[in-house]
C-alpha cells in the first residue's frame, strides 16, 4: 500500500517542537520529504533526526517568520531542495502577552500581529506560487479555538487567530481553481511548550485546561499533527476553507 506522500514534499514552520515537530514525523512516515522551518537550530535538529528515524528525510532552514526575507528564502530552498512543494503546515506562532485590549501596548500588539497573522500571509504568498507550478498543492494554517472560545487577557493572540482562519478562507476561495486547498487547523488545549510555557506562574495548570473540556483531558501533539496532515493529504482532497477543530469538545460548550 502506497504511503500517502510518497514523492511529495512538505514545510513545517514551527517545527522544532510540540505541534509543528510532531506533524513534521507523522509527514515522514506517510513518505514526505519533510522541510523543518524554524528559528530553533537545536530543536530543529533534533525534529530531522527523528525524521530520519521514522524512515524519512528532512532538512532544517533557518528562518524568522517575523522577517520577510526569511519567510521568501525559506520557500525557495525547499524548491531549489527538492523541486516541489506539495504541503504547508503554517503552524509557527506566540502566545503573546496577557493583555486586555486597554493594557496591551502597541508593540506588543504588533509583534504578536506580525509573528501569528503576517507570517501565515508571507507564507501562502510564496507557498502558493511554488505549488501551483507542480500542479497543486494543500496548506493548513494553524489558528486555535481561542478564536471562537476567547481566552481572557489574550487580545491580540485571540485577534490574530480569528484572522488566520478569514484569510485561509479567503485563499481557499481566490485559488482553489489553481488546484490550491487551504484550511485552517483550531487546535484546543494540547500539551506542547508554548502552552506549558504560557501557564508557568499562573493560577493554572495543565489539569486545569483539561477539566474544562467535555473529554477531560488536554490533547497531545500529534492527535493534532494528524489532522493537519490529513488535510493536507489526497484523502481530503474535496475539502477547503474550513476551520477544523480538535478540541477535546471544546466546541460543544
Amino acid at each position: 500500500m502506497s504511503k500517502l506522500f510518497e514523492g511529495r514534499v512538505a514545510l513545517v514552520t514551527g517545527a522544532a517542537t510540540g505541534i509543528g515537530r510532531a506533524a513534521c514525523v507523522r509527514y515522514a512516515s506517510e513518505g514526505a520529504r519533510v522541510v523543518v522551518a524554524d528559528i530553533n537550530a537545536q530543536e530543529a535538529e533534533v525534529t530531522v533526526r527523528m525524521i530520519s528515524d521514522a524512515g524519512g528525510e528532512g532538512v532544517f532552514i533557518r528562518a524568522d517568520m517575523t522577517v520577510p526575507a526569511d519567510i521568501s528564502a525559506m520557500v525557495a530552498a525547499t524548491v531549489a531542495r527538492f523541486g516541489r512543494l506539495d504541503a504547508a503546515f503554517n503552524n509557527a506562532g506566540t502566545p503573546g502577552g496577557f493583555t486586555n485590549a486597554v493594557d496591551c501596548t502597541e508593540e506588543e500588539f504588533d509583534r504578536v500581529v506580525d509573528m501569528n497573522l503576517k507570517s501565515v500571509w508571507l507564507c501562502m504568498k510564496y507557498e502558493i506560487p511554488a505549488m501551483i507550478a507542480t500542479g497543486g498543492g494543500a496548506i493548513v494554517n494553524t489558528a486555535s479555538m481561542a478564536a471562537e472560545h476567547p481566552s481572557p487577557h489574550m487580545v491580540a493572540y485571540v485577534t490574530t487567530k480569528a484572522g488566520v482562519i478569514a484569510m485561509t478562507r479567503s485563499v481557499a476561495f481566490d485559488f482553489a481553481d489553481k488546484g490550491i486547498r487551504a484550511n485552517a487547523l483550531l487546535p484546543g488545549p494540547t500539551e506542547t511548550p508554548m502552552l506549558m510555557a504560557g501557564t508557568k506562574g499562573l493560577d493554572r495548570s495543565l489539569s486545569m485546561f483539561g477539566e474544562r473540556l467535555p473529554m477531560k483531558r488536554i490533547g497531545q501533539p500529534h492527535e493534532q499533527a494528524d489532522v493537519a496532515v490529513w488535510l493536507t493529504s489526497s484523502q481530503s482532497s474535496f475539502v477547503t476553507g474550513m476551520a477544523v477543530a480538535a478540541d477535546g469538545g471544546l466546541n460543544l460548550i
